[in-house]
């Protein structure tokens, strides 16, 4: 089983081992403010190789390449003027930008499933040391098995990968609890490919441009946009008003559920409607859920605006029809 580094209390080992491992092309689980990531050296093609070979990530689906800061995205990535605003009004925090890549900038061809763009980010706190630290930029897609509940913590990690792995630094839960969200730039235009910590409508406020969303079976550029992501073992409902006997039922303040008695576990967003709260606790509660042993988990109505479009975003993935549907 993988070692596990306290953060908190040994930052200075966690960063040094991290480093050694990342330097020799090994899988290191890394904590980002959004959920945890399964880094590698972004530039190393067989440590590229070994993510997807440890998560069973289809190879068409390229991986987010996380950067110290903006200078060294500048290294990989081409920044027009629209981009570059984005990145000076969100970075380190949790928006991924998708952009054209450099000519020979040194990214392994199977990070960006061999793509003419690159999607970039530069992620708050510690991966942002440690990036700085490898000095070099960090594939990092969330460090969990392929199509499955993203981790919120290193216990979430260690549950799914803990034996593929040699090392997961832990920095506790993390704060915001859903992916990055995802822009394509394209001159002037901006388009969401996936939703998340950021909302769309911040981004359209910040710009002036309005924020374009693709059609549902686009091919695929970036992270999360395939069409069953994030899912559970058990089946997923959506938007329920009536539980049905033995599901579990997963609720978003104080909603009235007709039949509610008849879940075999209720569990709990955020008593106070809060969706930054339940952005943070989405991917915890859905294993909790899931882990309760009912077939179906019935998930009450979360408002689309904010982050909500985010929450509803992967809740809509986890219920889709999966291949061995």
């Amino acid at each position: 089983m993988a070692r596990i580094i306290d953060i908190a209390r040994e930052e200075d080992i966690a960063l040094a081992e991290g480093r050694r491992l990342l330097n020799q092309g090994e899988l290191v689980a890394m904590p980002t403010e959004t959920v945890y990531g399964l880094a590698a050296d972004a530039t190393n093609p067989d440590a590229i190789a070994k993510i997807y070979a440890a998560k069973g990530r289809p190879a068409f689906n390229p991986l987010i390449c996380h950067m110290s800061d903006l200078a060294m995205a500048e290294d990989y990535a081409v920044f027009s003027p629209l981009a570059r605003r984005l990145a000076e009004a969100y970075w380190p925090g949790p928006m991924t930008l998708v952009l054209p890549l450099k000519e020979n900038a040194g990214i392994a061809p199977a990070a960006t499933a061999d793509l003419p763009t690159v999607g970039v980010r530069v992620p708050k706190g510690f991966a942002g040391k440690l990036i700085a630290r490898t000095g070099r930029p960090l594939a990092a897609p969330s460090a969990n098995t392929s199509g499955r509940i993203s981790p919120t913590t290193a216990a979430h990690v260690e549950a799914d990968l803990g034996d593929r792995l040699q090392l997961i630094l832990d920095a506790g839960p993390a704060e915001v609890g859903v992916e990055s969200t995802i822009l394509k730039v394209e001159d002037d235009a901006i388009t969401l490919l996936r939703p998340g910590g950021i909302a769309a409508a911040e981004v359209e406020r910040l710009t002036g441009h309005p924020v374009l969303r693709p059609a549902r079976k686009t091919a695929i550029v970036a992270p999360g946009m395939m069409v069953s992501h994030y899912a559970p073992t058990a089946t997923v409902r959506l938007d329920a008003t009536r539980v049905e006997d033995g599901e579990a039922l997963v609720l978003f303040g104080p909603q009235t559920i007709e039949n509610a008695s008849a879940a075999c576990a209720t569990f709990q967003l955020s008593e106070t409607s809060d969706l930054a709260e339940a952005a943070s606790r989405l991917y915890d509660t859905m294993k909790l859920a899931d882990a309760s042993g009912a077939r179906v988990i019935a998930f009450a109505p979360v408002p689309k605006d904010g982050i909500g479009e985010a929450i509803n975003d992967r809740l809509s993935r986890a219920a889709a029809p999966r291949k061995e549907d």
